[in-house]
């Protein structure tokens, strides 16, 4: 009966649909997605659904003038997972309370119905969905109402998809020369840490990422050798889970930690009241007081875990915006933990000024600091 009632709800929609699609058609592209599929999307796109809401770090990237005035829809994500970048946003586009939110596709929560009457021209997917939209048949679904999926990635492997991620949607929002002019910007960036590091050759410090410290009262959340495994390493340091986390993200145990005596320890902080509201996460992000997240750094120092480790008694902690994980913005944490692993090497490097110059020319949005922190004298 349910599969009946669904496809009557497609029947009636699909001339709809098709309709409005075919009206604001103004070029019929074939885009070659990170999943490897070839789809065809009229563009560029005047309506869009956001399968994350972080997908606005690199939309506001493209469209300039109003970053949200293509988006329908969006997973409800950014709020709860950086709330203060969405009061950001907020302060600036009010209409963004007024967008319809979706719960995730892994999760189950994607109402597709919904989706349909808001008459995208395409869903946009971060790649780690599809596994979840596969089973689910969601591609099949959507197709007979004339709408595409297109995957991009800038979570499961970053550093190698998040070039040909941005000039997707370059080519979806029909900004592909703002998506090429941001890539170059980041690639200037990494060629500078790459060049030095290869020039000077110099001793990889045994590195301890600890993911979303104080998140939960477990010790401990970590990287494997992707995501911020594959960042650390292209800052020039050795990431003690690489070999004990077969994928991205995992678990490490206190043993581990105490047997490995790593040099330096850096973890990921964000605001997480949303997800975790009594847990002791370290409050990194914009507008957010340095000072307290210093003291929230310390406090989580004195776990067993850590209380003996070469990193403490050094005073070699730091901590980072988890968010980084997950936008085009990476580049600038791989400098940030390269000045922390190479001060030397890297003392003109001002990752600060690197994420100012970024919203600059290409946010919206002004820039507020609070990305990094340091227990370093």
């Amino acid at each position: 009966m349910k599969t009946f009632i669904f496809k009557t709800f497609v029947c009636t929609l699909v001339g709809l649909v098709m309709g409005i699609s075919q009206a604001s058609a103004h070029e019929s592209m074939t885009i070659h997605d990170i999943a490897g599929r070839d789809v065809t999307v009229d563009v560029p796109v005047q309506h869009l659904i956001l399968g994350e809401g972080r997908l606005t770090y690199a939309l506001a990237m493209l469209d300039h003038d109003n970053p949200f005035k293509r988006v329908v829809g969006w997973r409800d994500d950014l709020e709860k997972a950086d709330p203060q970048g969405y009061d950001i946003y907020k302060a600036k586009y009010p209409e963004i309370d007024q967008i319809p939110t979706f719960g995730g596709i892994k999760d189950g929560t994607f109402n597709v119905e919904q989706a349909i009457t808001l008459t995208p021209d395409v869903i946009v997917m971060n790649i780690e969905a599809k596994g979840a939209t596969d089973e689910a048949g969601l591609e099949q679904k959507l197709a007979q109402v004339g709408i595409p999926i297109v995957y991009v990635d800038f979570r499961e492997a970053p550093m190698e998809h998040t070039d040909e991620s941005m000039r997707i949607l370059g080519q979806l929002t029909g900004q592909e020369d703002r998506a090429e002019a941001f890539i170059q910007f980041r690639t200037d960036h990494l060629k500078v840490v790459h060049d030095r590091l290869a020039e000077a050759n110099p001793k990889q410090p045994d590195v301890f990422l600890e993911r979303a410290a104080g998140y939960t009262d477990a010790c401990c959340m970590s990287f494997g050798p992707h995501n911020f495994g594959a960042m650390l390493k292209l800052a020039g340091g050795h990431n003690i889970a690489e070999n004990l986390i077969p994928g991205a993200f995992g678990n490490v145990n206190p043993e581990q930690i105490i047997a490995a005596n790593p040099d330096q320890i850096i973890a990921t902080g964000g605001s997480w009241s949303a997800y975790a509201p009594n847990a002791n996460w370290i409050p990194i992000g914009p507008t957010l007081d340095e000072e307290v997240a210093r003291e929230k750094l310390a406090e989580l120092m004195k776990r067993p875990a850590f209380t003996e480790v070469k990193a403490v008694q050094d005073h070699q902690v730091h901590a980072i915006w988890h968010q980084f994980y997950n936008s085009p913005y990476q580049f600038v944490a791989i400098e940030q933990m390269a000045k922390w692993l190479h001060p030397d090497l890297f003392s003109d490097i001002d990752p600060d000024q690197t994420m100012h110059e970024l919203y600059d020319r290409f946010l919206p949005i002004d820039y507020h600091s609070g990305y990094f922190v340091s227990l370093r004298p």
